[in-house]
């Protein structure tokens, strides 16, 4: 698999240490010759195609501190327009007649860094005191008193006479772990049908109820809600009190930000056109002989 450019870079410039202490040419684009620098002014051209200034700060930007510790400014400056222009070189052979995966890869790239820049806008701004108290408000509500969180796993089926065959199971020692994973048809089946950490009011009632009277480690006997038949188990219970707001301001601003992008991206879909062509067969994913003919 070909390296990545920051990768090939910094092995460029870990592998050069007499051309760290060499001399250097002066940098072609400087602001006596070109006036103010700016991200498009040329730095260089291959066939005419123009290597700019902002491309080279770009690929600076891309390199780890650790590769380019110690190396002066020119130095560096020689060794990645050398770079550029070899790549340039080699590449420009391949754009004449790109493959179906040149094509494919380019794009993806091309996407991927357009959503993440867009959605890196997004989140930049520091969250207002406003945003972070809703969001405190959001978590954690008027909370004052501590309040007890239950961990607890369950294994759902469909009827009663599942589940009864199940509790039955367990009372003469089957493992709880291993029928969630071969039974439930909720999706903590593949967690063993864990379901984490929780209060009371973020279950329906029946559920809540039944696990509000469970003992540490004891396993109920089968309590129907819309979803379906539980057979639960009580792992463990915890008084927790409301954190002060200054401990989870980092915390809180992390979720705000993360709402922001999610909302972004949400109506960005939203407003967006989409057909999705039907009937294709999702095993195409293996055809990786697509991309080569």
């Amino acid at each position: 698999m070909l390296k990545s450019l920051p990768a090939l870079m910094a092995a460029a410039l870990m592998a050069a240490p007499a051309l760290a202490q060499a001399p250097a040419e002066t940098p072609p684009a400087t602001a006596e010759a070109t006036g103010a620098p700016r991200a498009d002014t040329v730095v260089a051209t291959v066939n005419g195609e123009a290597i700019t200034l902002g491309q080279m700060i770009a690929m600076r930007e891309s390199l780890h501190s650790s590769a380019v510790e110690g190396l002066p400014d020119a130095a560096l400056w020689d060794l990645m327009l050398d770079q550029m222009i070899r790549q340039a070189a080699v590449a420009q052979v391949a754009a004449q007649s790109p493959s179906p995966r040149d094509k494919a890869v380019l794009e993806n790239e091309r996407r991927g860094y357009q959503y993440a820049a867009t959605l890196e806008k997004v989140a930049a701004p520091e969250p207002s005191e406003e945003e972070l108290r809703a969001a405190y408000d959001a978590a954690f509500g008027t909370q004052t008193e501590p309040r007890t969180e239950y961990s607890a796993a369950h294994i759902l089926v469909a009827t009663e006479e599942e589940a009864r065959a199940i509790a039955d199971e367990l009372a003469n020692g089957a493992d709880f772990g291993t029928l969630a994973e071969e039974r439930s048809t909720d999706n903590s089946s593949g967690n063993k049908g864990d379901l984490g950490w929780f209060t009371a009011d973020m279950m329906v009632k029946p559920f809540a109820d039944a696990v509000v009277a469970l003992e540490k480690g004891a396993i109920s006997a089968p309590v129907q809600s819309q979803f379906g038949w539980h057979v639960i188990r009580l792992n463990d219970s915890r008084t927790q009190t409301p954190p002060e707001f200054e401990a989870v301001r980092d915390q809180l601003a992390n979720e705000v930000r993360r709402q922001k992008v999610e909302a972004e991206v949400q109506a960005r879909v939203d407003a967006a056109t989409i057909e999705k062509t039907p009937g294709l067969d999702p095993t195409l994913l293996s055809r990786s002989e697509l991309l080569d003919n």
